[in-house]
Order: structure tokens, then sequence, then C-alpha cells
């Protein structure tokens, strides 16, 4: 054995680069997740929100690799912010693990009288449990269900039990003045087809006249069609159309449309809030039981399920995994409400409230260690100008849903930018598109983004981005550059050293 002091050094530098490259392959193979926390923003993403001007200040940014024990950039990360519709991500999260992706809600159809023949001699009962997806379709099928087993004259009331929900004291106007538009609807334990009528506008055969149809009428509404045919470019067409709602008696609404349509828009569709959800319910309910062929002269009335009263048939939502993507894709407000009161209404037992289910929600995050002391939740939608959350709390939900048994459910119910939902348009050309699954917010002085990005070398992110600020919706530009940032990571690559 050669024991001479330059062979001892010579093996011992071999030692010691063996050593150093061992490290280093470890620390690729951490990728990011060694890189060391930065809360400055890049330049050229700090530049846009500076020509939007937005100050640094009223812009909150985390990214992180999921998995990694520390954020890779994290600006502001702590401050309370609003998040607009970002904060559909905690409710629908929260219910995906508290209730399960298969929960279903029930609305049940029940007898509160005798049945002789084809005749109840009694009331019919509504009982409802907070249903997102309670459609007209759906009622149709369980009442002709009805007609089938023999039932052809109702000598009652229809009994609506909305008693799931305490009572909401819901001013549809009072977010925004726009009392008819479909995002405005207030929940409610028997909420059927988001509340809102459906007219089908397209030009006549002939080019002559413009149709107006309903998808369904309500006993209530009477409808007038002054619309004109154009030849003009389709463009912003609602701009064009007036929507006039006359009260004629209290049980009787007249809508009349006028303006001009353009025959370049073909078929189009207008959802609107035209009612209250008794008189909604009810004039829904008449009007199918009379298509059906069945016979009611009774009232309409808000009563809690008789005693005696026999359940006949009911009517079970699509599984909560289902409704989470409509919630989040398309950004539904009024189903994102159902979906928070129904967290109280189920868990606790008792009437569903806001108060008891934003404090379900914050026990919730507390058990996985997220204390949240910015959280305010009002109704778990973000149509609200009080709900506040940090982009730290929302990174670190998003993480802690990365782990979760439901994260399947979760991810997929974000839109794929530049791909579906409420981003389809957005990144369309750039490389990130079809590789992030996002929710984004938008609100006067809020613009928001959350979720998931997959980068260039197949690591998984998480982002939060909040904004508040007079002109936060100029700020898109910067979110799309922070997302194509996250995308074009650099890649640790390492190669071992001679030894």
């Amino acid at each position: 054995m050669n024991t001479s002091p330059a062979s001892f050094m010579r093996a011992r530098r071999a030692v010691a680069c063996r050593a150093a490259g061992a490290a280093l392959l470890a620390f690729a193979a951490l990728g990011a997740t060694a890189q060391e926390t930065t809360t400055r923003l890049p330049p050229a993403i700090a530049e846009l929100y500076a020509r939007a001007q937005v100050p640094l200040e009223n812009v909150s940014v985390v990214v992180r690799e999921a998995g990694a024990p520390s954020a890779l950039l994290s600006h502001n990360a702590e401050k309370s912010m609003n998040p607009a519709s970002v904060i559909k991500l905690v409710t629908t999260y929260a219910a995906l693990e508290l209730l399960g992706p298969a929960y279903a809600w029930k609305t049940d159809i029940l007898f509160a009288g005798e049945l002789k023949g084809s005749t109840l001699n009694g009331d019919l009962v509504l009982r409802g449990s907070g249903d997102p997806k309670l459609s007209v379709e759906r009622l149709s099928q369980a009442l002709k269900s009805l007609r089938e087993r023999g039932l052809s004259t109702i000598r009652g009331d229809l009994l609506l039990d909305r008693n799931f929900f305490e009572p909401v004291d819901h001013d549809p106007a009072k977010f925004d003045g726009e009392p008819f538009k479909a995002y405005n609807v207030g929940p409610d334990a028997l909420l059927l087809n988001y509340k809102t009528v459906r007219f089908n506008f397209a030009p006549s055969v002939d080019g002559r006249t413009v149709s107006v149809s309903p998808e369904v009428r309500p006993a209530q509404i009477d409808v007038v069609n002054r619309l004109r045919p154009t030849e003009t470019a389709c463009g912003e067409w609602r701009d064009r159309l007036v929507l006039d709602v006359h009260t004629v008696t209290p049980t009787q609404i007249r809508v009349t449309f006028t303006g001009n349509y353009p025959r370049s828009c073909g078929e189009r569709s207008w959802s609107i809030s035209l009612l209250d959800h008794v008189r909604f319910a009810g004039g829904v309910f008449a009007s199918l039981w009379r298509e059906l062929g069945g016979s009611w002269n009774g009232a309409v009335k808000l009563a809690a399920t008789p005693a005696d009263a026999r359940q006949v048939s009911t009517i079970e939502s699509p599984p909560l995994a289902e409704v989470v993507r409509d919630i989040n894709k398309y950004s539904n407000n009024v189903m994102a409400r159902q979906v928070f009161l129904t967290l109280s209404g189920e868990l606790t037992k008792e009437p569903a409230s806001a108060a008891r289910s934003a404090q379900t929600i914050r026990e919730w995050l507390s058990r996985k260690g997220i204390a949240a002391p910015e959280l305010v939740l009002e109704n778990g939608s973000g149509l609200s100008r009080n709900e506040r959350i940090s982009a730290g709390t929302l990174s670190a939900m998003l993480e802690a849903a990365w782990r979760s048994s439901v994260m399947p459910e979760f991810m997929s119910s974000m839109s794929v930018l530049g791909v579906d939902g409420t981003l389809r348009r957005r990144n369309r050309n750039d490389s990130v598109a079809g590789q992030a699954h996002v929710k984004s917010g938008t609100l006067n002085e809020a613009k928001a983004l959350a979720g998931y990005v997959l980068d260039q070398a197949g690591r998984r992110w998480i982002v939060a981005v909040l904004v508040n600020h007079p002109n936060a919706g100029a700020t898109q530009a910067a979110q799309d550059a922070l997302l194509n940032w996250i995308y074009t990571q650099p890649v640790v690559v390492v190669t071992p050293l001679k030894l």
C-alpha cells in the first residue's frame, strides 16, 4: 500500500469529490425546493404592475413548488385581501373533504292528506335540502312519475319547506343595483333552476322577425316581444336589447323585450332572475303540473312539513364532485352559496347559516394547522365586499389540498388555462396554456388568481395572486406573465464531477 503524503491527499480529494457530487445530485433531485425564498417580484412582472399604476404594496403573491418546505416567491404573503371569486376554492375544498365527493342533496315530495283514487285531498309538500342543481327538468320528471302512478288532482295547497336553511335576508339589488342579473340570485333551501328564466333568441327562418322563447315559463309571467332584426355585427348584442319588467297585478308580471337583434348572432340565450324564490317555485310547479294534464287550484305556502306527511318521491342531485366543477369552472355564485350553507346545515344538524358555516370552515382549517387569522367569510362565493384571505393562507390550503385524498376532484374542478371554463380565452397562445388548473376572481377593485401550474420540467407549482386597488382590473397582463414565468422555471442540471 502506498502511504506517502501525496497519495494520502489524492485519496482524500477523491472522497471529497464523491461527497460533493452526491450532494449536488441530491440538490438536483429536490429541484426548486432547495431554492431560497425571495420577496421581490421578477423585474418584468413588477414593471407590468407599474404600467397598470398599481403599487406593489397592493399586490400579494406566493409561488411554491407543491410539497416544498418553503416558497420560491413570497410577496406580502400575510396581507389580508379581498379575493373575489377565488374564495370559492376555500368553500369547495372544505365541502369535498367534510361532505365527501359523492355527497348528494335530496329534495323530497310528500303527501299531507288522504289519497282517494287519483285525487289528493290535502297538500303536496316540496321539502328542500339546498340542492344547487335542482333543475326544472328533474322536477318535471318527478311530477311526471306521480302522474304515471295515478295522481291527477291536488285539492290542497303547495307547501314549500325551506327550513334546512335559516331565513336569508337577501336583496338582489344590494351588491351592484342589478336585481335581474343571474349572479345576484340569493341562496335558498328550495333553489330551483338557479331561480332564473332562460330566454332563447333567434332570427326567424325568413329573417323578418326575431323569436323569444323562455325555456321555462312560470305561470305568473307574460312575455311581450318587440324585437327587430338588423344586419349589424353581433358584438355586444345584449346592450342593444331593452328589458322592461312590469308588475301587472300582485301575482302577474309582464316582461317586454324591445330593441334590435343582429341576424348574425344566430341563436343566443339570456338568463334573467324575475321572481322571488317562493313565487318562482310555485309558478314553475303550476306550469309543469298543467302541462302534465294535472289539476290544481290551491295556494303556495311556506310551511314546515306536517308530522303525518308521507314521502312519495325523492329528487337526488348530481354528486358534489360534479357540482364543484360547475362552481369553480364557471364561477357560479349561487351554487357556491348553496354549498357554503350546506356545510353547517349538514354538519351541525341545525338550520344552516352563514355564521355557522364560516365557523365550520375555520375549525376545519385549524385542524389542518392553518391559522388564517385574517380570514373573513360572508357567503363563501366571493360576491362580497367584505370577504378576506391572504395569499399565504391560500397557498397553505392549496398545499394541503395537494396532499388530500380529494385532490383529483378539487384540481379538476378548476379551469384549465386557455382551454375551458372562465379562463378558456386566457394565455391561449402561450406555452403555459393547458398546463395550469386555476381559479380567477374579479370585482371592481379586486383581481385574483390561484391554483396549480405544471412547469416545463413536469414540476407542480402552487400560485396565489391577490390584487386590491382601483386599477386592479388592469393587472391581468401581470398575472398572465407570472403564469408564464412559473412554467419556464429553469431546471437544475448537474454534471457529475470527474473523480
